[in-house]
């Protein structure tokens, strides 16, 4: 989620990192041909012959004091947030959903960043397909380049408040965990408010699970060996779908990543309090995705919303990762309190300094690398032991 997004730069993002772990929250809703296609690298930095060759990489660092909001935020999420603020976007809580489906995001501020201080494009290591789940909804199903034999499965769930964002925002990110994990990631494309309320992003997110565990040998994925994992709303979805299949008594995922995960309906937490006008997510925000997805306060009453309420006992084994200068951090944080207090095996941790949609943007800020190391290292222990 997020308060910024420029359509014309959302391919040019996805091209220039491809491979790397940048991510935003919202883009321009588009389509994707059903028929297999492969990744190819986009060269940025090509020049004439007789240019000069580019300096290297240097620092990425900010060009004024830190916000109020923020003392303490990490000099390179900082000028992320500097760049991401000079793209001129408009509040997304003032917006309708089209409109918010147009604005800059963080991605074209990393881009923006990456461009400016010569960092090189990393190189394209996953094919791509699409498959139709169902009607209105569609998977993209992420492979290792030169991969064998059969592999584990990772189902992914992206972000943006079940309103905004799609498979080509997170596109990035997804492909660095390929690189990092060497599964098979399936991208969910679920259908999204305010045209559809709830549950339908619940339900949507569980249909495409269970046809995964039925079609995963179709694309050389092992249906015994599945993940999830998802960003922001995504991993409520991700929790919800490990609560669906254990209550439907369908197969657990071996394990569930959840970055800074909408996990309650409360936006008077400790974190919400002190992070209401955070960038890119912010208290009003929060208010006006759930305005947008909910049909009223009774849904987000439900355990599929409030996590932090729900029965978790039986849950698969779990990483919680947030971010200090989010207002989602209590969420996670009191999620992983009650998995543990269930008993479930949960690992957390907060990284300090950095905002929401930090986790993707490893190619400017170095918290990120650490946390998809550390996503990337649970999942490896679970699925390929």
């Amino acid at each position: 989620m997020t308060t910024l997004f420029h359509t014309s730069l959302r391919w040019g993002a996805a091209a220039l990192l491809a491979g790397s772990t940048l991510t935003s929250c919202n883009t321009a809703q588009t389509t994707e041909s059903d028929a297999t296609t492969t990744a190819t690298t986009t060269d940025s930095m090509a020049t004439a012959p007789t240019a000069p060759a580019p300096a290297g990489p240097v620092p990425v660092r900010p060009t004024g004091p830190a916000p109020a909001w923020a003392t303490g935020i990490k000099p390179e999420m900082q000028a992320v947030i500097e760049t991401l603020v000079s793209l001129g976007g408009k509040p997304i809580e003032t917006l309708s959903a089209q409109e918010a489906r147009q604005q800059p995001t963080p991605a074209d501020a990393v881009m923006k960043l990456m461009q400016a201080n010569n960092i090189p494009t990393p190189p394209v290591t996953a094919d791509t397909m699409s498959r139709m789940v169902m009607p209105g909804v569609k998977v993209r199903i992420y492979t290792p380049k030169g991969a064998t034999g059969t592999l584990p499965v990772v189902v992914y769930y992206h972000g943006g408040g079940w309103v905004i964002a799609n498979l080509d925002t997170y596109d990035a990110s997804v492909r660095g965990l390929v690189e990092k994990t060497g599964a098979i990631f399936v991208s969910v494309a679920y259908r999204q408010a305010p045209e559809h309320k709830y549950p339908t992003a619940h339900n949507d997110s569980f249909a495409a699970y269970q046809w995964v565990l039925k079609n995963a040998a179709s694309f050389k994925g092992d249906p015994q060996n599945v993940a999830v994992v998802g960003e922001s709303a995504g991993g409520n979805l991700a929790a919800s779908v490990s609560m669906m299949a254990r209550d439907k008594k369908v197969m657990l995922p071996k394990h569930q990543v959840l970055v800074y995960p909408i996990a309650g309906y409360d936006l008077n937490t400790p974190s919400y309090q002190q992070n209401a006008q955070a960038k890119p997510l912010n208290k009003p925000m929060m208010a006006w995705f759930f305005e947008k997805y909910l049909r009223g306060a009774a849904d987000g009453k439900s355990p599929m919303i409030s996590l932090v309420n729900a029965n978790l006992k039986g849950m698969p084994a779990t990483t919680i990762i947030t971010a200090s200068l989010d207002p989602l951090m209590s969420d996670g944080k009191m999620l992983a309190d009650k998995l543990k207090a269930a008993g479930v095996a949960t690992k957390y941790e907060n990284f300090e300094g950095v905002t929401h949609e930090f986790f993707g943007m490893a190619a400017v800020v170095p918290q990120a690398a650490q946390a998809q190391d550390l996503a990337a290292g649970e999942l490896k222990n679970a699925l390929m032991k």
